[in-house]
Formats: structure tokens, C-alpha cells, sequence
């Protein structure tokens, strides 16, 4: 009787188990897809895409940074609420993680925006 138990409680445990795990692997092709994006996109205007490749995607295609991932619409969108001035402020004194002036010490207020819109994918 005991052993039978054991046996009930094991195969319980691992259906338990695997059925956590699909839950998972839903959710690993959005944030795969999510992540792939931010990797992948740059801004059509060349010198943006210098700038942005060289102060934003370090953090802004690292899921680690805890940044918001550039594309990511879900996780800019209260961002975005909050108004560009806020944001610029933001990006210029620095904010949480960010670093003052987003690591582009030669940047001016228009490009940061023109940045900002273009990883929140704001149009």
C-alpha cells in the first residue's frame, strides 16, 4: 500500500511538472521574439542608427538591464504616457539605471526623441 502511494504521489509530482512547463514554453517565443526584435532593429536614419547602436542597444536589447527592450510595445507604453518632456527629463538627468544623458554625451534633445520614439515604436 505504501509503495503504491509513493508511486501516486511521484506521478502527481511530474505531471505537475510537465504541465508547469508548457506554460513556459508559451511564453518563451514571445519574449524569444521580443528579445530577436530589439536585436534587430536600427533606425532608418543612418546617424541614429550609429547613435543608437553605440549608447542604447546595450541596454535596450538586454533583457538583463531591465530596461525596456527597444519594439517592446507592452512594456513602453506607460513610458510613452507619461509625455516625451518627461521622458527627455528622463534620458538627460538619468533616471533608475539609466545613465545621464543615456550614455550619448553628444546628443541633443531631438535626437533623444527621435530615439525614444523610435524603441518605443512610436510613430
Amino acid at each position: 500500500m505504501k509503495i503504491q502511494s509513493i508511486k501516486n504521489s511521484l506521478c502527481l509530482a511530474a505531471l505537475a511538472v510537465f504541465l508547469s512547463a508548457c506554460g513556459l514554453e508559451q511564453e518563451q517565443p514571445d519574449s524569444a521574439a521580443l528579445l530577436l526584435r530589439a536585436q534587430t532593429l536600427l533606425p532608418a536614419d543612418p546617424a541614429l542608427a550609429e547613435i543608437y547602436s553605440r549608447s542604447c542597444v546595450s541596454c535596450h536589447a538586454a533583457p538583463a538591464s531591465v530596461a525596456p527592450l527597444t519594439g517592446d510595445h507592452q512594456s513602453w507604453q506607460p513610458r510613452m504616457a507619461k509625455g516625451m518632456d518627461t521622458l527627455l527629463d528622463s534620458v538627460i538627468n538619468g533616471f533608475g539605471g539609466m545613465p545621464p544623458f543615456g550614455l550619448c554625451m553628444d546628443c541633443d534633445a531631438e535626437q533623444f526623441e527621435s530615439l525614444i520614439a523610435f524603441m518605443a515604436q512610436a510613430k
